[in-house]
């Protein structure tokens, strides 16, 4: 199961693999490439070997820290358009409260740890990428 994706990100699949009906709280959040400071789209790169890893320790680590039974991470590489999703987060547990703590962190815990880069193009026809966040304990 790819945890990066170069089409459009299918929620439906994501749905389909973690049904469960011990499972009374679903959570997805889905991160889009919004207008900001005149970007038009964004270049989403990553080191696959690595962020394909990463990815599925964040899913693990998410399942070992809350009471959940599920959690899916998928991230979009390639040029995308104002509006397409550019990260799916699908956290299934018992109850809404475990699901939504799980969903937070482990989008939060993506985006600090996940090697994917973003170059953004904007308006006027620059291109920039997004500063990073260092990794933890890295000099």
């Amino acid at each position: 199961m790819n945890r990066l994706a170069e089409q459009t990100l299918d929620i439906e699949a994501l749905l389909a693999q973690t049904d469960d009906p011990a499972c009374g709280a679903l959570v997805v959040f889905g991160g889009t490439v919004r207008l900001d400071d005149g970007v038009q789209a964004i270049d989403y790169t990553a080191y696959t070997p690595l962020a394909e890893k990463t990815l599925a320790e964040i899913e693990q680590e998410t399942l070992l820290r809350f009471d959940i039974r599920h959690c899916r991470l998928v991230h979009r590489t390639g040029l995308l358009r104002l509006g397409e999703l550019s990260v799916l987060v699908v956290v299934r547990a018992a109850h809404r409260g475990a699901a939504f703590d799980a969903a937070r962190w482990a989008i939060d815990t993506l985006k600090a740890r996940v090697p994917v880069w973003k170059e953004e193009h904007y308006k006027d026809g620059r291109k920039t990428f997004v500063e990073g966040t260092p990794i933890a304990g890295a000099t």
